[in-house]
């Protein structure tokens, strides 16, 4: 249940309460009546959501493998139903979060900016286990990265184009506009130490402000704030809360400088995950009617459920038929006892495309949600022309992650199974040159289906080429990862 009452909220039902749940139920089956009126049937009359959803957001994806057409409908009638069922609460009064693309901001936040004092790096070089790998060092470890399955191929060319080409690394003429500032996960570190024109947006918290500023002033590109009136300490008076300020986030936005890129990185825990994920998407409307050559980025969780290429597959397979005796000689009688739950192979033989589910169970149908909602606008935003970014990021040992005992665990022990989980330093520089990537190339390839636009230089981590399905090693790689992830 979601108990804030003000900015984006959850709709209240007859009796005041904030269902989560039913707003999930009800925004999964308006996604899928176009195209699979049986699954949204499913889904409305799903009795325990929680626990009972990763079905009906497997489905989603299944829906939409019959053609474009139908991927389309999927995402843009599941983005119709968040706009139309979430709402906005402010001085007593509500109105559907359809509204607040043209509401009028109660203020217009001043632009600070904060200076780097570094030489920008001209060559892309990846933090890797204590070390800086570049140049020849930096591609074979790619290669391996893909010949383990721990990414698609196409990471390798990304990868290559990035280096051939260092001069794309301060983006110039370019403001990436990073919601989220302080994320983990986002690219602002990177892209100051690139000289790259960064707008940093996150809550209004001094403590998360000085570490983002001490970020820029060793950095060597611009930061632009969003501050309050004054010249005191920036640190007190910088961020905004996107929940319940798009309008004068998007007002603020539309006046900086440069071709502008939205990159959403934010997170929240629990139903406030939804929430702000659907004020970016709020913010996203907003500022595509202002600035029409706006363009967008997102980074998908690889603990999702995914469309992959046969290639993937067979991979699979192989890895499957090629496990090691113990592993066959235990895997028989763990699906006996688990009833088929454990160590089931990860797909049919021939399949293409496969279908990947590495949703996780603990992390909740609201992650989910406020996940699929960014992979829905990307895929609509795409088709109608926009530069898109939206690249599969690894599993990364996040605070996130970490702070979830089960996660933790089943992250240590993941390397039993073909699972590669990298650290923060690395994760979020490869992204950055993924989304450098993305920029001058127009969004990178296109291709015929939604889903390989998605599968595009994907570094899963080794979750859709594992043997197994992840969910099903999930458990074990818990019990296997305990110790360490105690330590």
């Amino acid at each position: 249940m979601s108990t804030d009452d003000t900015g984006v909220v959850f709709p209240a039902g007859p009796d005041g309460r904030r269902s989560t749940a039913a707003v999930g139920r009800a925004v999964v089956a308006d996604a899928l009546r176009p195209v699979d009126p049986t699954g949204a049937r499913a889904a409305e009359t799903e009795t325990n959501w929680r626990a009972g959803y990763l079905v009906h957001f497997r489905r989603l994806v299944e829906a939409g493998l019959a053609s474009p057409e139908a991927a389309l409908s999927v995402a843009g009638a599941g983005l119709d139903a968040v706009h139309a069922r979430l709402q906005v609460a402010a001085d007593g009064a509500e109105q559907p979060l359809s509204a607040l693309p043209a509401a009028s901001a109660g203020r217009t936040p001043a632009t600070r900016e904060v200076t780097g004092t570094a030489e920008p790096e001209r060559e892309f070089t990846l933090p890797f286990h204590g070390r800086r790998l570049r140049g020849d060092d930096l591609l074979r470890q790619v290669d391996s990265w893909v010949e383990r399955g721990i990414a698609e191929p196409t990471l390798a060319e990304a990868v290559r184009a990035v280096t051939a080409h260092p001069e794309w690394l301060a983006l110039p003429g370019r403001t990436v506009v990073v919601l989220g500032a302080g994320a983990e996960m986002g690219p602002l570190t990177a892209l100051l130490r690139w000289g790259a024109t960064v707008a940093g947006v996150d809550l209004p918290r001094p403590d998360l402000w000085r570490r983002v500023l001490d970020t820029a002033r060793r950095g060597a590109g611009r930061l632009l704030v969003p501050a309050g009136p004054g010249d005191g300490d920036l640190a007190t008076t910088a961020g905004a809360d996107l929940v319940r300020e798009v309008p004068a986030v998007g007002d603020w936005v539309a006046g900086l400088p440069g071709d502008p890129v939205l990159g959403d990185y934010v997170y929240a825990d629990g139903a406030t995950n939804v929430r702000v994920s659907a004020a970016v998407d709020a913010l996203t409307l907003r500022l595509q009617r202002e600035r029409p050559d706006l363009a967008l980025a997102f980074l998908a969780t690889p603990t999702d459920v995914f469309a992959v290429p046969g290639d993937a597959v067979e991979h699979s397979v192989r890895a499957y038929a090629g496990r090691s005796r113990a592993g066959k000689l235990l895997g028989r009688p763990l699906r006996t006892l688990s009833a088929g739950r454990l160590l089931q192979r990860a797909y049919v033989p021939g399949t293409d495309p496969g279908i990947s589910d590495s949703l996780v169970a603990q992390q909740g149908p609201n992650y989910a949600l406020a996940k699929r909602l960014q992979r829905w606008r990307a895929t609509v935003a795409r088709a109608a022309g926009t530069t898109v970014s939206m690249n599969v990021a690894p599993p990364t040992r996040t605070r996130s992650v970490v702070k979830n005992r089960a996660l933790a665990a089943a992250y240590a022990g993941a390397h039993r199974f073909g699972v590669e989980v990298f650290e923060p330093a690395t994760s979020n520089v490869l992204m950055a040159a993924l989304l450098v990537h993305d920029l001058h190339t127009d969004g990178g390839p296109r291709h015929g289906q939604p889903w390989q636009d998605e599968a595009y230089a994907a570094v899963h981590g080794g979750l859709w080429r594992t043997a197994y399905a992840p969910r099903s090693a999930l458990g074990l790689a818990a019990v296997l990862g305990l110790g360490a992830a105690r330590g």
